[in-house]
């Protein structure tokens, strides 16, 4: 079989999966950027062909011009495509064995620094510290909150409509479209409701030709549409620089720093693996208990269990 019919027929297999149409693309990029390397004919590749020895020339040369990142993920599209080539006895084994693939480090949370930078944070935020072109205090605060309070990724935010939130008075809940479409519900308290109403109020002044339906987006930009990726990053980092708290920012966190403060802090008052998961739309357990480790809860117990802790205590205190 050609491989480029393997790999539609790939596609057609993962369709009961529902994957998002974003990790669909990213898979067809996967997929195609090695097959280019592979020939200069990709039409006419036969799946026999792609040899142990191949994809580590082609995998070589993808390296050479990609970030590890990049080649981490093409080589995991990479297993599961050749991995669907052998259940479908297409090929008699899996070559990627014998492929290498960087090393992943260990997933570090990136909070905020200081203990009261959140606070100072939304403070900054809800009195309008922020000097734009066209200040909006009520959505500057909204954003904040939504990372701080809730956890939300930058994509999460975008995806949020009028009707996200919703319940009864006092027990409302934000639902959320998560990363992998792994939809959650977030408890949310009164202060947040009032948040959420005191933005959407601000937009029936700012547009008030406009008309906000149950599914219209709810963060929105100075001109009344959607807001982006880009804009949503450079509202939460200039929000850092006029509350002037940017030097308490980890490289290359910025928005995500919002998420990964509130997961920290669920850790340190004591939340479980599984709370955090469930809060974050994590996929893996792992990543949730990787918060608990960087807090060193568990270990700061387990060391203050030591017996010989209680003999220091009366030679200090006899």
């Amino acid at each position: 079989m050609k491989v480029l019919e393997a790999q539609a027929a790939f596609f057609a297999a993962r369709r009961p999966r529902k994957d998002s149409p974003h990790t669909t693309d990213a898979y067809r990029r996967d997929l195609a950027g090695i097959t280019a390397l592979l020939t200069d004919d990709p039409e006419e590749l036969e799946v026999e062909q792609l040899t142990a020895q191949a994809l580590r020339t082609a995998f070589g040369a993808f390296a050479d011009g990609h970030a590890k990142s990049s080649v981490l993920r093409a080589w995991s599209t990479w297993n599961q495509f050749l991995t669907f080539c052998v259940s479908d006895g297409l090929l008699a084994g899996n070559p990627m064995g014998a492929v290498a693939r960087p090393k992943t480090p260990p997933l570090s949370p990136k909070p905020l620094r200081g203990e009261d930078t959140p606070e100072k944070l939304l403070k900054a935020a809800a009195d309008g510290t922020r000097q734009a072109r066209d200040p909006w205090p009520e959505r500057d605060l909204l954003v904040i909150a939504l990372g701080l309070v809730a956890g939300l990724r930058s994509a999460e935010m975008r995806t949020l409509t009028t009707d996200s939130l919703a319940g009864r008075p006092g027990e409302m809940r934000l639902h959320v479209h998560g990363k992998g479409s792994r939809d959650r519900s977030i408890p949310v308290e009164p202060i947040m409701e009032r948040i959420i109403e005191a933005y959407v109020e601000s937009c029936t002044r700012r547009f008030p030709s406009r008309r906000f339906n149950r599914s219209a987006k709810l963060l929105l930009d100075r001109n009344g549409d959607p807001i982006g990726r880009g804009g949503l990053e450079y509202l939460v980092k200039s929000c850092y620089r006029w509350a002037g708290l940017h030097d308490r920012v980890p490289v290359g966190a910025n928005l995500h720093a919002l998420r990964h403060t509130f997961a920290t802090r669920l850790a340190e008052d004591g939340a479980t693996a599984s709370e955090i998961m469930a809060l974050l739309g994590h996929a893996s357990l792992a990543t949730s208990q990787n918060y608990i480790e960087a807090t060193g809860r568990e270990r700061r117990a387990a060391t203050a269990s030591n017996r010989t802790y209680q003999s220091l205590d009366k030679v200090l205190d006899p």
